[in-house]
């Protein structure tokens, strides 16, 4: 299926509530106004409760339950709490995907998200941009899922959703893989162009025409978290590790090639957004 035909598929483009469209915008704002925010999300219960589930969720480990979403804002700061808002309106929209585990999708994608944090603090790229990212980075999995289920549990009968070698056998099967399904997807949500570039240009950071390091950074994020949920151990770890993106980037291999990291968990325990 064509890209543009997989994308006009009924519900395969869910559309962004209200109250995440505006938080989208805080992405551009410098001062963020916290209560405002918190009434944004507030005026949406389901998402709050969603919201609430994950932060209480062993996966954060808080010291003391969130009961709100101001405290949610005070405890985790606006970074994490609008980041799982829009996870958990993502959530909504695929609540129900065939062939796929939501509880590790999810789980997955929150490694990614805290290792992308993780990586780009100390190489001085914005945090910011970067958790939410590698948050939703793989959504674009759900949207080929939802608009074509039949071919992509072909697919994944013979390489795994979160196989290393992924999104190389969606591109020769479809001409496309999940960063450009996802990438279409913030598009028609309106996030920020680098954010939006970063999603698309995951896989091959140095294929754009304008580097986004943000992109590099998904890159090395997102292989580090699935081969957490592969469990390859330190020698595979070192075979795979994508070495030219972390050249480029200024990553020091031992802070993500380690088997215990702290970014990291495999917490069961953790909720999905569905």
């Amino acid at each position: 299926m064509q890209i543009e035909k997989l994308l006009k598929q009924p519900n395969a483009l869910p559309s962004a509530p209200k109250v995440v469209r505006q938080l989208i915008e805080t992405f551009d704002q410098e001062d963020v106004d916290m209560i405002r925010v918190a009434n944004l999300i507030q005026e949406d219960p389901v998402l709050t409760a969603k919201l609430l589930k994950m932060a209480n969720s062993a996966f954060f480990g808080l010291t003391r339950s969130v009961t709100n979403a101001r405290e949610a804002l005070n405890v985790m700061g606006l970074m994490k709490v609008r980041a799982l808002v829009i996870a958990a309106s993502l959530g909504d929209g695929f609540h129900c995907v065939g062939g796929v585990n939501l509880n590790q999708f999810w789980r997955y994608s929150l490694n990614t998200a805290n290792l992308a944090r993780y990586l780009a603090l100390p190489i001085r790229i914005d945090e910011n941009t970067a958790f939410t990212a590698g948050l939703i980075h793989c959504v674009g999995e759900l949207v080929m899922h939802a608009g074509m289920p039949e071919a992509m549990l072909d697919l994944t009968r013979s390489v795994p959703m979160l196989d290393l070698k992924r999104a190389r056998a969606e591109k020769g099967l479809f001409g496309y893989h999940y960063g450009d399904v996802g990438a279409a997807l913030a598009r028609e949500w309106r996030f920020p162009k680098r954010m939006i570039q970063a999603i698309e240009h995951q896989v091959a950071p140095f294929d754009n025409d304008i580097y986004e390091p943000i992109a590099g950074v998904i890159h090395i994020a997102s292989w580090r978290a699935r081969a957490q949920e592969l469990d390859l151990r330190a020698e595979l770890l070192i075979n795979t590790y994508p070495d030219p993106v972390g050249l480029v980037l200024g990553i020091d291999p031992d802070t993500v090639i380690g088997e215990e990291i702290p970014a990291l968990t495999r917490e069961s325990e953790s909720e999905e957004t569905a």
